[in-house]
């Protein structure tokens, strides 16, 4: 088992004296566990934080052992963000988020591209939390549970979508869901397109919306509490007025 492609780092753990085991986001070879050797060394430890890309040559015995890595760093990684504890907390999140939610060693390169959009977009303060809720859509999305926001799960109609089920995560329209609006998850517009903006109280309702599905489908399966570091970054969001 050996790969040799660009990667994320999701976490890094001490192991032994030395060594390092991270945990990686690949594009083809979905999220890997590999033992890093002096991963523990002042050297390496810049390009072992949470979001550093980097070139990972990647070696197992058998696809079931815990194979190793060696890393070359890409760029400069989170060191930009590093002035900005907002975009920090943000990054934290998603690095757990991904981490928790990806099956180990599955292919997910929907989840890698989502992934890569974001760390690009962390260094953009009005920009970025926004592109988090499209993240974490995008996630549920290559893990099979995409939420569906063509048309209105009642009528068909494609306008006036203002509304989302919390049993199907599927839109509904103004006029379908008026009765039951006390029970709908509110739909904000930028998540149907680009052209719609963004209108203050927006990214607090999406990560409402993204935040509930995955506790539904992803998260409470695995009798796993939405990660803390994102339950962080939203009380961060919020003391700041960005939601």
């Amino acid at each position: 088992m050996e790969f040799h492609e660009e990667a994320f780092v999701l976490s890094a753990r001490s192991h032994g004296d030395t060594g390092v085991v991270v945990d990686l986001l690949t594009e083809t070879h979905g999220r890997h566990a590999a033992y890093v050797a002096g991963g523990a060394s002042r050297r390496m430890k810049p390009f072992l934080q949470a979001g550093a890309r980097v070139i990972a040559d990647y070696r197992a015995r058998t696809s079931d052992h815990l194979g190793s890595a060696r890393l070359e760093p890409v760029g400069e990684g989170p060191s930009a963000l590093f002035e900005d504890a907002l975009a920090l907390a943000g990054l934290a999140a998603a690095a757990a988020v991904a981490q928790g939610a990806l099956p180990e060693r599955e292919a997910h390169p929907g989840a890698f591209m989502a992934f890569e959009a974001l760390m690009s977009a962390f260094v953009i303060p009005e920009v970025w939390p926004a592109v988090f809720v499209r993240f974490e859509a995008g996630l549920l999305e290559d893990l099979g549970f995409g939420l569906d926001l063509s048309r209105c799960a009642a009528t068909g109609v494609m306008d006036d979508l203002i509304y989302v089920s919390p049993r199907t995560g599927r839109a509904v329209s103004r006029d379908a869901g008026a009765p039951y609006a006390d029970k709908m998850l509110t739909l904000p517009p930028f998540m149907l397109g680009a052209q719609a903006g963004l209108r203050e109280g927006d990214v607090g309702t999406g990560l409402d919306l993204t935040g509930h599905f995955l506790e539904q489908f992803v998260f409470h399966p695995q009798n796993r509490p939405i990660p803390p570091a994102r339950v962080w970054m939203v009380d961060k969001l919020r003391e700041q007025g960005r939601l």
